[in-house]
């Protein structure tokens, strides 16, 4: 399945042509037939002579409807440039040519249309020469121009023909697991509900697949697939699809809203990019500039940052960060275009190299600018680094993602990064098993020292922040840890395996600290703290109440040395000494060996305690796995 694209000039004859090809006429507004000029995205399709089908958008020529168009030409295979005989070259012309030569469409046809009423053979002779002439250095350069005549249908097998071989030689779109449908229409089908379309990139898309919809995250589930008004239960990446959704309305969706699977893409108001300014720009591009961006289906106002230039003057490229107005959803690789507001002329574009840089770039600042060359022109290996060092751990299928590269070269590359030691399993414990054929599988994690450090430097610096503010605890608990630094469960868990198995960091009783942290108490605090001791060692089955404790010493002072191991809380209120805790284990231990359980009453009496105390001991040793309950009987697990 491709997609093909017009473009050209206004009146030059796009949707007559198209019409002549398929026998589908894509102006499908009232007002295009009334005025006879294509306002909105038009769509068509036709089988070619080797029985391939291609999808077609008709764009408009006109240059009031110039962002229309830009909604349509962003996932195209092929472009088919459409050049009246009888006018030739127009300004549409080569705004259009400059699109797709900036959109990287690396392939397409010329149709030099309206044959039949052109002056003489002479006359399209020297407008073909024109042709060749504004297409030679842009990606057009080189395709086959084909004369024309929708009227009388001369050229028409020609120009499939041409059509046919050109396509031919477009490598497939890549399943990458990651569909994305940038939305180009919402409406409803009565009986059926809301229908979205778009041209499908990135991935496939399922029957009964739950999706959602980016900025806005709605979430939907697919009803129904049609290509080309068939209903199809898989569409393919680089289809034309119309999506039939159950969950949402189309008064929720707009053009530029992106389609896709839940949880992997991000909407971003800020994004790196490596940036053109067309030759024919009127003046410099100045620092901060407002322009318009369009990428895929979407548009919004940006602020073009330059990182490594004063200004960029007509003809010269840059590394720019550009500001959004809005979220919109883009990923590394994206292309887009840049035109000035008023008067409204399209000015550059160029590729995205980071769709989610994590700050604003100070400028002139060299270690950006050598980034940014790695993210746009970097080897895989390099790539890969670059992801791991910024990101820190991820999951293999994560990465392969991010660096945005067919999977072939991108695990070539990591496996050469695995033998050299550049690239590891976080896990420590699981090092034997860890294996590029198994990671790929388990969804476990893998890092780069630079990545490592700098998740260790994040998770040791919170532990030094909670030894700073409470110098008396332990340590942090393992639960407010994991919550502080917001990291899922399965990387805390790993990250936190490795920090320990370094020695980094250590871990006492769901506690984290660092391993040469003790906790000092003032003298003072020593004092009393002895006296306190001396209460429990001198009534140990009966011993101060937390209450009472807490009354003496503060909460803070208690609570470390319950943390420390000085004092062990059974429950809310009841504190004893670890010996005696001992002890009281010891004691339960052998008496279920020797009478087969134990009872309340029976500790109770043994230790001339009270039921509170007695109670307590044998519920906490419950909840430790030490003992069960049988009715009003303990046994031993």
């Amino acid at each position: 399945m491709r997609v093909l694209g017009t473009a050209g000039h206004v009146d030059h004859g796009k949707s007559t042509l198209v019409k002549a090809l398929t026998g589908i006429d894509p102006d499908r507004l009232k007002e295009e037939k009334e005025r006879q000029m294509t306002i909105d995205l038009g769509f068509a399709w036709m089988t070619l002579p080797s029985g391939e089908q291609v999808g077609i958008v008709d764009v408009p020529g006109h240059q009031d409807f110039i962002k229309n168009m830009l909604a349509g030409v962003g996932g195209i295979d092929a472009a088919l440039l459409v050049i009246a005989a009888d006018e030739g070259v127009m300004p549409q012309t080569r705004e259009h040519l400059a699109i797709l030569d900036l959109l990287q469409v690396t392939t397409g046809v010329i149709a030099l249309t309206k044959i039949d009423l052109a002056e003489s053979a002479e006359w399209i002779e020297l407008v073909q020469a024109e042709v060749l002439e504004i297409v030679e250095g842009t990606v057009l350069e080189g395709a086959p121009v084909v004369p024309v005549s929708a009227v009388t249908g001369e050229g028409l097998e020609a120009l499939r023909y041409a059509l046919d071989r050109v396509l031919a030689r477009v490598p497939p779109r890549l399943d990458r697991g990651r569909p994305r449908l940038p939305i180009d229409r919402a409406f409803t089908i009565v009986g059926f509900g809301t229908v979205v379309t778009g041209t499908l990139i990135d991935g496939s898309l399922r029957v009964g697949q739950e999706v959602e919809i980016l900025p806005q995250r709605l979430e939907a589930r697919v009803r129904g697939l049609q290509t080309h008004k068939q209903k199809i239960e898989i569409a393919q990446p680089g289809s034309r699809v119309a999506v039939n959704l159950v969950g949402v309305s189309p008064e929720e969706i707009a053009r530029g809203d992106v389609l896709t699977i839940p949880g992997w893409l991000e909407p971003t108001q800020l994004v790196d990019a490596q940036l053109h300014y067309l030759a024919e720009a009127p003046r410099a591009l100045r620092h901060n500039q407002q322009v318009e961006f369009f990428s895929g289906a979407a548009e919004t106002t940006a602020f073009v940052r330059l990182l490594g230039a004063q200004s960029l003057v007509p003809g010269e490229s840059g590394w720019v960060q550009l500001r959004l107005a809005r979220p919109i959803p883009l990923v590394k690789g994206d292309r887009f275009i840049i035109r000035q507001p008023s008067p409204s002329l399209t000015i550059g574009g160029g590729v995205i190299v980071d769709a989610l840089p994590r700050r604003r770039h100070r400028r002139f600042r060299s270690e950006i600018i050598q980034r940014l060359e790695i993210l746009a022109h970097g080897t895989p290996a390099e790539l890969i680094l670059d992801v791991l060092d910024r990101y820190g751990p991820l999951p293999v299928r994560e990465v392969l993602d991010k660096v945005a590269m067919p999977n072939a070269a991108a695990l070539q590359a990591l496996a050469r990064l695995w033998q050299q030691g550049d690239v590891f399993c976080l896990q420590p414990d699981k090092a034997a098993d860890c294996s590029i054929d198994t990671l790929l599988t388990s969804n476990r994690y893998i890092t780069s020292s630079g990545g490592w450090n700098t998740l260790l430097n994040r998770i040791v610096t919170e532990v030094s922040r909670f030894h700073r503010d409470h110098p008396l605890r332990q340590g942090i608990p393992r639960e407010m840890l994991k919550s502080r630094l917001k990291m899922e469960t399965r990387l805390f868990n790993e990250a936190l395996a490795r920090a320990i198995d370094q020695g980094a960091l250590a871990e006492v009783n769901s506690l984290v600290h660092h391993p040469d942290h003790r906790v000092q108490f003032s003298p003072d605090q020593q004092r009393s703290i002895d006296k306190v001791l001396d209460q429990f060692r001198a009534h140990p089955y009966t011993s101060p109440s937390y209450k009472e404790v807490v009354a003496w010493l503060g909460e803070t002072v208690t609570q470390a040395l319950i943390e420390n191991g000085q004092l062990v809380r059974l429950s809310a209120d009841v504190l004893i000494l670890p010996e005696t805790y001992a002890e009281m284990v010891a004691w339960v231990k052998r008496t279920i060996a020797e009478r087969g359980s134990v009872n309340v009453a029976t500790l109770r009496d043994a230790f001339n305690t009270s039921r509170k105390y007695a109670l307590a001991l044998l519920e906490y040793l419950d909840d430790q796995h030490i003992t069960r309950r049988v009715g009003d009987e303990r046994v031993l697990r």
